[in-house]
Formats: structure tokens, sequence, C-alpha cells
């Protein structure tokens, strides 16, 4: 019990009772500047001139020449004509989705429309209703992959270059008027 007394007095004077002390800058006159050239034959350091073996055989120095080999390839100068039909404002569809469409709608609904950058959704129909879409710039048939839209006024949202084909207006628009016809 005494040496844990004495340990309790003596211990707490020895431990963290050193006098904070301020910290010394150095001052800027203690340092000097100090080069090396590895490659200076002059150098009177005892370490010598490096040899050559850390330069590579493929080392590009400011006089080196860059030449490709072989003759240089035929420059293209227009791009090559090819026969296509003109791709009209007026219909835009899906060759074997339009072409399996089942004669006369079951019904359609008109009202407005925006884009959706995940695919097509209209009117709360469920997945895999095939619907086409007809508006201003043109008509396109397309399968239902989501649900919604989320907003009253909508009947469809479409995918961003569906809305701009089915719009036919400028890049800025954000909504169009539309006829669904729901098959």
């Amino acid at each position: 019990m005494l040496t844990a007394a004495l340990a309790l007095v003596a211990l707490p004077g020895l431990v963290g009772s050193r006098a904070i002390s301020p910290i010394e800058t150095v001052p800027a006159s203690a340092f000097q500047q100090f080069s090396i050239l590895a490659n200076d034959p002059g150098s009177t350091l005892p370490v010598g001139r490096l040899d050559v073996a850390h330069l590579s055989a493929g080392t590009v120095g400011v006089d080196t020449r860059i030449l490709e080999p072989g003759a240089p390839a035929a420059v293209t100068r227009g791009r090559p004509r090819i026969d296509q039909p003109s791709a009209g404002a007026s219909s835009v569809s899906k060759g074997a989705l339009s072409a399996s469409l089942p004669g006369k709608p079951k019904y359609s609904v008109s009202g407005g429309a925006t884009f959706y950058d995940h695919g097509t959704t209209a009117m709360r129909l469920p997945r895999g209703t095939i619907v086409k879409i007809c508006g201003k710039g043109g008509c396109i048939v397309r399968v239902v992959n989501d649900y919604g839209p989320q907003k009253k006024s909508r009947v469809v949202d479409l995918y961003r270059p569906d809305f701009f084909v089915v719009c036919g207006c400028p890049s800025w628009s954000g909504t169009t008027q539309v006829t669904v016809y729901v098959y």
C-alpha cells in the first residue's frame, strides 16, 4: 500500500510535467541552394558520372525525328454516296411492329406528351401494350415499357428521340399535343 501511495505522489510530477516551450522557427539563412547535375563531368562529388544504362534505346530527345513505317495511306476527301430512301417526317414506325398492328385501334386518346429517357409510358397501360402515337411531326408505333406518366395533363411520355420525331419541334421544346391509338 505504501508503494502505491508513493507511486501516486511521484508519477504525476514525472509524467506530463514538462513546461510547454514555444516552437522556434529555423532561420532562412540556415539553408542554401544546392544543385547537382547527374552527368556533369566537372562535378566534384565522389559519385562520379552516370553511365549510359539510364538511357533507353528509344529515348526521344529534342532532335529526334519520328517517322511512321510504310507508305502514307490514301486520304478520303468525301463520304461515299449510298442509295437510301429519304426519311419523311410524316410517318416513322418500326416495320415488323407496324405490320403486326391489328386493323383498327381499340380506342384513342388525345392530350399532352413529353420526353422520358427510359422508354415509353402511356396512361398507366400495362407493359407490352402496343400504341401508335401521332403528332405534328409524324407517327410512331411503340410498345409500352414503363408505367406513367405522373401528371394527369399528359397521356404519354416518350423516349427523347421519339418525342422530337413525333413533335416535329425544336430541341428546346418540352411538351406537345399527340393522339395515342391503343391496340
